[in-house]
């Protein structure tokens, strides 16, 4: 999976898209000829698309590019996985971190797959709840361990700047496939990540 930089997104604007954020600036009253703003449209569907690769993006290929036969059946954990991502309802941010665990059987996945996994699906127009759960069956499906955790932690743009204006307020998701249906697994990789959602 070769990642686009932002410069290669900027070939890829089209005309519709920054036609779309020009009225967008004109519906709010503004002057889209003015200095401050005639590269605006540009600008603001470059970051667009940037933020939203996801969609031209296979998580699947991801993870079975790095797939290795390795003999070890203990719990794998990649904590404080960084993710930005766009809330589906306001197209404002939303960002924090994810925790995955899985325990192998039979084989493993290269460590740097499991964020760029985090990456596909986060760089979409989503809800939290999906983005967990997206990640959670791609590895999953893919990888075929024995079990999969994912805990996500966020703060969301659209309950901070607008609506109820909690600026304080984190939401945290999970999900559980496999082995960490266990309530001792669980709790064992709930531990393992517990100085990170305190």
């Amino acid at each position: 999976m070769v990642y686009k930089s932002y410069e290669e997104f900027n070939l890829e604007v089209t005309d519709e898209v920054k036609s779309c954020f020009r009225k967008i600036i004109e519906g709010l009253g503004e002057d889209s000829l003015r200095e401050g703003l005639q590269k605006t449209p540009e600008r603001a569907a470059k970051a667009m698309m940037f933020l939203t690769q996801g969609y031209s993006q296979d998580a699947a290929s991801i993870i079975k590019s790095a797939i290795f036969k390795e003999d070890y059946n203990e719990m794998v954990i990649v904590k404080d996985i960084e993710l930005y991502s766009l809330c589906e309802h306001h197209m404002l941010p939303f960002f924090g971190k994810a925790h995955i665990a899985y325990i192998p059987d039979g084989q493993i996945v290269g460590l740097s797959k499991l964020p760029r996994v985090v990456d596909v699906f986060a760089r979409r127009l989503q809800v939290q709840e999906r983005l967990t759960h997206d990640i959670l069956e791609c590895i999953n499906e893919n990888l075929k361990p024995r079990g999969v955790a994912v805990v996500i932690e966020a703060s969301h743009m659209c309950m901070m700047m607008r609506g109820v204006q909690k600026q304080n307020s984190v939401t945290t998701t999970s999900g559980f496939r496999g082995a960490f249906k266990n309530i001792e697994t669980r709790n064992e990789f709930l531990k393992l990540i517990s100085s990170d959602l305190g």
